[in-house]
């Protein structure tokens, strides 16, 4: 299990307020989440940014 993993498991929906204040165009539906789905998440934010899955995670992790 990654690090980008633990961090959405703990506490995404603390984080979905600051993902939703720098990317507000981003909908409930694309931060829906989960357990066991990260992977699929972290997809769905891929393809709405066009961002590579590392900076995808990257970003998370210096939320």
């Amino acid at each position: 299990m990654s690090a980008t993993n633990d961090k959405i498991r703990g506490n995404w929906n603390q984080l979905k307020g600051k993902v939703k204040e720098q990317y507000g165009e981003l909908t409930d539906n694309d931060l829906a989440y989960e357990e066991g789905q990260e992977d699929q998440l972290i997809g769905r934010l891929q393809e709405k940014l066009g961002q590579t899955k590392e900076e995808v995670t990257n970003w998370i992790n210096s939320l």
